[in-house]
């Protein structure tokens, strides 16, 4: 009876904590978001809590697409745009902690209204400011990456390794930073660490948590570098002659202003894995790719030919031109061809140098 007792105390406290915001930000594109992403995988509390770059949201919606995520191009380009729109790496402002008041305000407001629960949102103005101060006051023992361990250092004097820290990883907006600091840390200027401004202690927090997800998310490391590093002529050869490009494309056909089209990082990542999905230029329209099909001919001589949706070694299936599902177990007597448009550029892959791949980008974009 004592646990029916406790369950029905936790259910009434349950009830009673006030709800919270779960409502995806009100403009174009939301409808999309939620029945591509939130009808089968995951509520909005999980994009609500994140704050992304529009290249970082568009890697987001290409892994989800990777994990079984059904939607069309237009609806994923749908997506991408609203959720860069919306929630942003600067999405959330939190108060500065000079105006927070007791425990239930250290936390700062999440996003949307979410709780104290939700991640630490970077502020990239803050973290800027962060790393002044970081280089004026911990540098010498944490290290240039915060990762700590100066060896040229005692031992004792070696700094820890502030990404791992449990303090930065508890931390909101520096409520467990500003702590640890009021309690005395030794600073390279010599000053008391108590001695910071709420303002400072603030910033350094968005300095660490940034440190902290660049290296979860492979860091500054991760951001798209200069692609463009090739020779544009060197690319027209390739394209006309060992790689034999031009047997299927034209650049006067369908790579017609491919390079307006496209910013350079996408412009690669479509050329090398052209059904991974690329969002070209704000306003450059709707991305297409070409369907896998399969003909499936019959013992009795039937053939089919519609869009793959299984193949393996023991059935096969498909969708007809009416969109009718179709299933077969694969026999000696089945003949079954699979025509994948991109199966050239699977095996290119292994043909291509680094020299051939940054000569190809570089001259497609040229093609304005």
């Amino acid at each position: 009876m004592w646990l029916l007792g406790l369950a029905i105390t936790w259910v009434t406290f349950l009830a009673a904590q006030p709800p919270r915001q779960r409502q995806l930000p009100e403009a174009l594109g939301k409808d999309v978001t939620q029945k591509v992403c939130g009808a089968t995988c995951h509520g909005p509390e999980i994009v609500m809590g994140s704050g992304r770059t529009r290249d970082q949201w568009t890697a987001v919606v290409n892994a989800m697409v990777e994990r079984g995520a059904k939607a069309s191009e237009a609806e994923l380009v749908q997506i991408a745009d609203y959720l860069a729109k919306n929630l942003g790496p600067n999405m959330v402002a939190p108060p500065p902690l000079a105006q927070q008041r007791g425990p239930a305000r250290t936390t700062g407001p999440g996003p949307l209204g979410a709780g104290a629960a939700d991640s630490h949102i970077v502020d990239l103005a803050g973290a800027d400011r962060g790393k002044t101060v970081y280089i004026a006051e911990c540098i010498t023992c944490h290290g240039n990456k915060a990762r700590g361990g100066n060896s040229n250092l005692p031992e004792n004097q070696q700094g820890a390794d502030l990404v791992r820290s449990l303090v930065i990883l508890h931390d909101r907006y520096g409520n467990t930073i500003g702590q640890f600091l009021a309690k005395g840390h030794p600073l390279q200027s010599g000053q008391p660490s108590a001695s910071l401004t709420a303002a400072q202690v603030g910033d350094l927090a968005h300095f660490l948590h940034q440190k902290m997800l660049e290296t979860l998310r492979g860091g500054p490391y991760s951001k798209v570098l200069n692609v463009l590093t090739g020779d544009a002529k060197a690319g027209a050869a390739y394209f006309n002659g060992a790689g034999r490009c031009n047997t299927c494309h034209s650049v006067k056909g369908d790579l017609a202003g491919v390079g307006k089209k496209y910013d350079p990082p996408t412009l690669q990542s479509k050329f090398l894995f052209p059904r991974t999905v690329g969002f070209g230029r704000p306003g450059s329209g709707q991305v297409t790719s070409k369907p896998v099909l399969v003909t499936v001919t019959q013992p009795n001589g039937e053939v089919l030919t519609g869009v793959l949706d299984k193949l393996d070694d023991f059935n096969v299936s498909l969708r007809d031109a009416q969109g009718e599902y179709r299933s077969f177990k694969r026999t000696a007597s089945l003949k079954v061809i699979k025509n994948d448009p991109y199966a050239q550029h699977a095996a290119l892959l292994d043909q291509y140098t680094d020299k051939n791949m940054h000569d190809i980008v570089a001259y497609l974009e040229t093609l304005k």
